[in-house]
């Protein structure tokens, strides 16, 4: 997976996993593995939300399945930046993700402390399909400035 590739990625986890719906079943609903709309075959994208961080989430990106290439980030949700993992190492990029409610988290992405971008996550009504609009305000490694959304579904 290029660093590119996983500063994406990364980003869609982040916004997945940090989303819950009405406290009743919050953590089981955000808490499972997701798949990008659109990602079949080679390319397949899928991410593993389990509970952390005293109320935290851990997401945990792979492609393909493979237990090998993987993108990690441990957050409280509470907006303070968090190192992202690649390969179990610090790659310099920092997410603050915020849950604003039950439906709803504000994230900005940092490389080597300066911001790059945004992403806002919508939880569906039914808990089942994630979407995130992704502004990066800055051209890094391959990503170019620009909005991009995405769709991740729960398996």
């Amino acid at each position: 997976m290029t660093h590119v590739a996983a500063k994406r990625l990364t980003c869609g986890i982040v916004m997945l996993w940090a989303l819950a719906p009405p406290a009743a079943v919050r953590a089981q609903l955000s808490i499972g593995t997701w798949v990008k709309s659109g990602g079949s075959g080679a390319g397949a994208l899928t991410m593993t939300i389990e509970a952390c961080c005293n109320g935290g989430r851990r997401i945990i990106y792979r492609i393909n399945g493979r237990s090998d290439v993987l993108t990690t980030v441990e957050s409280p949700l509470d907006g303070s930046d968090v190192p992202v993992l690649t390969a179990g190492k610090p790659t310099g990029e920092t997410m603050g993700i915020k849950r604003v409610d039950d439906h709803h988290t504000l994230t900005v992405l940092k490389m080597d402390g300066k911001t790059f971008g945004t992403s806002k996550a919508t939880l569906s009504a039914d808990g089942k399909t994630i979407t995130i609009e992704n502004e990066y305000t800055v051209a890094r490694g391959g990503l170019s400035v620009g909005n991009r959304t995405e769709t991740w579904v729960k398996k």
